[in-house]
């Protein structure tokens, strides 16, 4: 069904961050900050190469940070060129159930509005499932029409329990849950 999705979008991967990459992530740091997103987590004071060894760490489950579950990280690519990025998160602490979910996703606004999205969610869905996960949470901004409709086209049922909670922002947050595979 997910190769079905994808279409065109076959060609999108994911794979890990690689030292090499640091140019591409610190342009793709930059443009997602002006929407108020993240690409890498990636405090600039820390060398590039040891924020790629501490990805390496976490996905291996050695020196997860405090208040961070097990992960992987991949950036999506498309022809060679670094299109966004995901985060597949193996467990839910207190902040990933009412906000963050088992995946966060991006896409570079230079690279918006072709399925990219769809697709880095459809893989990052297959990473989770792989993992042992069964239902997966999806979380984003209610006024984030596209990631709405991302999330919904993959599979995405919203909560009609969870309370609408504000962030910081004063934006709510919709929880979605992709019920386990058929």
């Amino acid at each position: 069904m997910i190769n079905a999705m994808l279409g065109d979008e076959a060609a999108l991967r994911l794979r890990a961050p690689r030292v090499a990459d640091e140019q591409v992530a610190r342009r793709a740091q930059d443009e997602l900050a002006a929407d108020g997103f993240d690409f890498a987590w990636w405090p600039v004071e820390e060398p590039w190469a040891e924020r790629v060894a501490r990805l390496a760490d976490s996905e291996a489950g050695r020196a997860v940070p405090p208040g961070w579950v097990p992960n992987v990280f991949r950036f999506a690519e498309v022809d060679g060129q670094v299109v966004g990025r995901t985060s597949v998160r193996f467990a839910l602490n207190e902040f990933l159930l009412a906000q963050g979910g088992h995946i966060g996703y991006a896409v570079r606004p230079a690279f918006r509005r072709r399925g990219h999205a769809t697709s880095i969610l459809l893989r990052s869905i297959e990473l989770g499932r792989a993992a042992g996960l069964d239902r997966i949470l999806v979380t984003c901004d209610e006024d984030n029409i596209g990631s709405r409709t991302v999330i919904e086209r993959c599979g995405g049922v919203l909560d009609p329990d969870w309370p609408r909670q504000q962030t910081t922002s004063g934006t709510a947050v919709l929880r979605y849950w992709i019920p386990e595979a058929a």
